[in-house]
This record gives C-alpha cells, structure tokens and sequence, in this order.
C-alpha cells in the first residue's frame, strides 16, 4: 500500500508494527560483530554510489540547489561518513580497560553497547545527508533505527526509503515518508535514543516527547552564530569566507555566520570586500547566476526573511551589499546590514539566508557581554591574531565548536564533537563521537 493511500489510521499501525519488530530483533543487532556491522555499512556505502544521480535529481526536484553543493554534501559527504565507521569500528568497538581501586587484581572495563532502538528525524537543509550521517553511526553501534525525512523534501524521503529497503531488513532500519502526522505517531512510542536535527522550537517538542519515555536524545539545533572581526583581523580574508559562507546553501545552514561584530574603522572595508567577492563568485554580465545559489526553501520561509529584512530597514539598518528579494523564485540574493541594532527582528532570531547584519564594537569586552546575555550559539567565529584575544573570548563566551580565522572548519573536522549547547542542541557527533553518541557506556567490574 502507497503511502499516498494509506489512512492516518494504517500508517499509525505500520509504524506500530515496525516498531514491535525493531524492538524484538534489537537485541540480535546489539550482539553483532564489527565485521557483520562493517558489511552492512559496505552494502549502505554501495547503494548511495548506485544511487548518486538518483538522489542529486530527488533533492533537485525538492529544492533549487546547486549540483556541486548536492554532489559534495548528500552524496560525498555520506559515503565518507560511512568509510570513516567501516575503517575505525573495530578500534572503536573494543571494551576500554580502567585501572581499578579496590582489588588491583580484579578488572574494570567500559562496554559500548547500543542504545536499542532510535528514531532518526532530518532537516530540510540538507535532507539526506543529516539522515544517513547518523544513520551510519547507529548502525556502526549496533542499534535498530527508523527514520523519518521532512516532509518538505517528499523526493528525497522516497529515494532514501528506496535505498534503505534495498540494504536492509525492516527489523533493522525503516524509513517512513509523510507529514508531521507521521513524525507525531513516532514521537508517541518509547524509543531508546532519538536523534533530532532543525530548529529549537522543534527540538523543544523532541525533548518533552523523549521525556515521556526517559529517552536519551541528541538535539542538533541552530541559533545565532556570531562572528567577531578583531583589530588586528585581515578584513579582507574575513570578507571573502564570510561570502562564501553566505553562499553555500542560500545561508540555510545551522552553522553558518548570523551576525558579526567588527571595529568601525574597518566596517567599509569588509563592506567592499564582501561586495566583491559575491560579484566575483556569483553574477554574470550584472546578472545573478540563480544556478550557484540555493534558493530559499519555501514561501514561508522567505516571507519570514522578508520581513526580519523590512524590520531592519525600518529601523535605519543601511543595505550596504545586495538586498534584492525575488519572491517569484525565492531568491535571495547575499545582503550585508549596517546600522544594526539589537532591538531589530533580525538580531532577535535565527536568519537561516543569505542576510548578514554587521554591528560594530570599541571593545572586546561589550562583544563578549553581548554574546553572554543571550542563548549560546551552534557555532562562534572569531577572525584575530591575537593569542590573548582569542583565549579572552575563548574563556569567557560559550558555543557549541568554534573556528578561529575561518569558517565550518570545527564541522569539517570529523575527529571533533560536532553539536550545540542548551538552546543549540544537547549531544554530539561525527566520527567517533557519532558512535559514541548512538552508544551505551557500560560499566562492568570483573572479580578475578
């Protein structure tokens, strides 16, 4: 039966039927091997190589991205995700010895066992990939998994069920396509573990429904991720990183630059070199080259953006770069704000476009003031030379990862945690931190 026929009554009761299954095979799949996880992961890696074109044509129909960016981030990115657990569980997977404290003959060690069963829900950003990311790290760990793609990415949800129905037995990983009907059904059974990626409204409703099963949970979220330029920064390395950011995926990415800080002496310069480097990357003959941005992903959301954009330029922020919205296809063309003040909309919540407001600052320490006084970020971005200035708002400031003298590069790098902190997210994966974050620690004491 199609899922476009099905009754909200019939889907409740396939998830409910999956769900029973999952939980009775759970226990099989948590005493397998590393080399029986590895060749499932061998089989998954396959049929997203099998499948390339198919998925960069699913998340074309859903979206209006640029190829290279769909290559990179749900078809690379994933298949190097799944290499990285196939190349490292063995190591990742042995039991770690601990001295112990009461008998110096007997042995202590920390066991990682799966969590059990685990409900994956994505994002609209980067559909597949920050589905089967996970996935691969639920997998390495030994857990059962269903997962559930927004619904705004109908496309890319049937190719993912398409190729997890080809690598894996229901009992293990299912995926379901549908409305928020269907994320609301699986947010009522008791899961294990589930791993949540948008925004922290979202999130908040993901935590109260794992409460009421004492679930674990890792929230991925999003907030305002400042960028501080410091005196002594090069302005024009900032310019240009910061144009890229606001590029790649129409800015629609948790991670990217929200606002940024830097002295007044140096706010037309970054001007300038923003201007440029979006001229130089992005326009043809004056033209806006609409095949090199992403497109904002629906009306709402644009007319969400439109208005924190009106806000501001009601309130005298000045459009110092770009500021044309086309509605006809949700473009947004890159836009820098001066004159930005806190009280405005677009200071007050997560842009998630290609719109940057500039604030600028006499000292470090109102910057860091004002970061402190509001939720932590996902990401912190600082552009200095100076040890004592880094390590200052280094101490002093609180963020999910942060790079200095660059962008992304703290996510980029897969031998870090990658996660938020209270409003931006609780958890943290990638690498082995995605196996860890999918896993039990156990503690178990051997008396000789």
């Amino acid at each position: 039966m199609s899922t476009s026929t099905q009754t909200a009554a019939d889907i409740a009761a396939d998830i409910a039927r999956v769900f029973e299954l999952q939980k009775a095979h759970q226990w099989d799949v948590k005493a397998s091997s590393a080399e029986v996880r590895k060749e499932k992961l061998a089989r998954l890696k396959a049929a997203v190589e099998a499948h390339a074109d198919d998925i960069v044509a699913a998340v074309l129909e859903d979206t209006r991205k640029p190829e290279g960016e769909i290559r990179v981030t749900e078809v690379m990115n994933i298949i190097g995700n799944i290499q990285r657990n196939i190349d490292n569980l063995d190591e990742w997977m042995k039991p770690t010895e601990v001295p112990t404290s009461m008998n110096p003959d007997d042995k202590a060690q920390i066991r990682y066992e799966a969590r059990g069963v685990c409900l994956i829900l994505g994002p609209w950003n980067f559909p597949l990939g920050l589905v089967f990311g996970p996935l691969a790290a639920a997998v390495a760990a030994g857990n059962c998994c269903i997962l559930k793609l927004t619904d705004l990415c109908p496309a890319t949800a049937k190719i993912a069920k398409v190729i997890v129905e080809e690598v894996f037995d229901e009992r293990e990983v299912a995926v379901f396509e549908g409305d928020v009907s269907v994320a609301e059904a699986l947010l009522d059974l008791p899961f294990n573990h589930i791993f949540f990626t948008g925004s922290t409204r979202v999130g908040q409703i993901v935590m109260a429904a794992a409460a009421r099963h004492l679930a674990s949970v890792t929230l991925e979220l999003g907030g305002k991720s400042p960028v501080i330029v410091d005196q002594d920064a090069d302005v024009g390395a900032v310019a240009a990183a910061l144009a890229n950011a606001k590029q790649f995926n129409g800015g629609q990415a948790c991670i990217c630059p929200d606002y940024v800080f830097i002295p007044e002496d140096k706010q037309d310069a970054l001007v300038e070199g923003f201007k440029a480097n979006v001229q130089a990357n992005l326009y043809v003959d004056g033209q806006i080259n609409k095949q090199g941005i992403a497109q904002i992903v629906n009306k709402r959301n644009f007319d969400r953006v439109k208005a924190l954009f009106d806000d501001a330029v009601a309130q005298g922020a000045t459009v110092a770069a770009g500021g044309i919205l086309e509605e006809d296809d949700l473009t947004i063309h890159p836009t820098m704000l001066t004159g930005v003040t806190p009280q405005m909309k677009i200071m007050q919540e997560e842009i998630f476009a290609p719109l940057l407001p500039v604030m600028t600052y006499d000292n470090l320490d109102q910057v860091i003031e004002y970061i402190d006084e509001r939720d932590k970020p996902l990401a912190l971005y600082m552009f200095t030379g100076s040890e004592e200035n880094r390590d200052k708002v280094l101490n002093r400031t609180s963020s999910g990862g942060t790079t200095i003298n660059g962008v992304f590069s703290h996510y980029l790098e897969n031998n870090l945690p990658f996660g938020g902190v209270n409003g931006s997210g609780m958890g943290s994966y990638h690498g082995y931190f995605g196996f860890k974050a999918f896993s039990h620690e156990r503690a178990v004491y051997l008396h000789q």
